[in-house]
């Protein structure tokens, strides 16, 4: 028999390593029905918090005195500067640790939490960005109107501005997403364990990496589609719907009418 057909024992190995079928397999069930619902849940309730910490810091940082922008830019610094891995430690056992405990023993909370602090970090500059790129007058002409700065900034400015970084946006929510992985070091209880966690006692278990293959395909499932609905929806705010009236155009055959032809016509 010629050596050459014989199969090469590392690349089997590489194959069995990490695209272990019958493993990944048996693996799945279990993400499905636990790791995948827990994830969500952690990364839903990290982008909510992190949405109301943002919008809040979002304002504060966009303020023209100096004492009221300085607590939201070093939360905005420190928490972005930070590793993630410390922020989870410190918020999932430090605050339990010196007495702090808002949800009790259970880890899932503090786990929350430490992924919303982080996001809140992130968004409050993506907001203020976005916020920032919105043409003053609109302001102006929304307190000419009688709304107070508040009423303007809430009604007309901060929708425009939240617009604008949609795509900005998903990609916050991918890396939240992503970085509910890292609450496996809290000690999430029974039934409480996210993908990565589920995964990786897997790969404890059988010493094969194909759960952390099976964990990564179910990440993608959810990264990948959020970024494609977002940037539907940003283009079909960009653009109007579907079979909606098109912009109005002057007839190029038709010369515009002079205003000063028309001007004090009514009377």
């Amino acid at each position: 028999m010629d050596p050459s057909s014989q199969p090469d024992p590392a690349s089997n190995a590489l194959v069995n390593t990490f695209f272990n079928w019958d493993l990944i397999a048996q693996t799945f069930p279990r993400l499905i029905t636990e790791g995948l619902l827990n994830t969500l849940t952690i990364a839903a309730g990290a982008i909510v918090v992190g949405i109301v910490i943002a919008l809040l810091a979002a304002l504060l940082l966009l303020s023209h005195r100096w004492w009221i922008r300085l607590p939201a830019r070093l939360y905005v610094d420190i928490f972005r500067g930070l590793p993630v891995i410390i922020t989870v430690m410190l918020v999932g056992v430090g605050l339990p640790a010196a007495g702090i405990r808002p949800f009790g023993t259970e880890p899932f909370g503090y786990a929350i939490l430490a992924i919303g602090i982080i996001s809140g970090a992130y968004t409050a500059e993506i907001f203020r960005s976005g916020i920032q790129s919105v043409d003053p007058g609109q302001l102006q002409a929304a307190r000419s109107l009688g709304l107070s700065y508040l009423k303007a900034m809430r009604l007309v400015v901060v929708p425009q501005g939240i617009r604008r970084v949609l795509p900005a946006m998903a990609g916050q929510f991918v890396k939240d997403i992503k970085e509910s992985s890292l609450v496996y070091l809290l000690g999430l209880a029974a039934g409480q364990r996210e993908l990565y966690f589920i995964a990786q006692e897997e790969v404890a278990r059988t010493y094969n990496s194909s759960p952390l293959i099976a964990a990564g395909l179910c990440y993608l499932c959810l990264t990948i589609p959020l970024t494609y609905v977002v940037n539907h929806l940003d283009k079909r705010l960009r653009e109007g719907p579907k079979g909606g009236n098109p912009p109005a155009v002057a007839d190029a055959d038709v010369p515009p009418t002079p205003v000063s032809a028309t001007a004090g016509v009514q009377a």
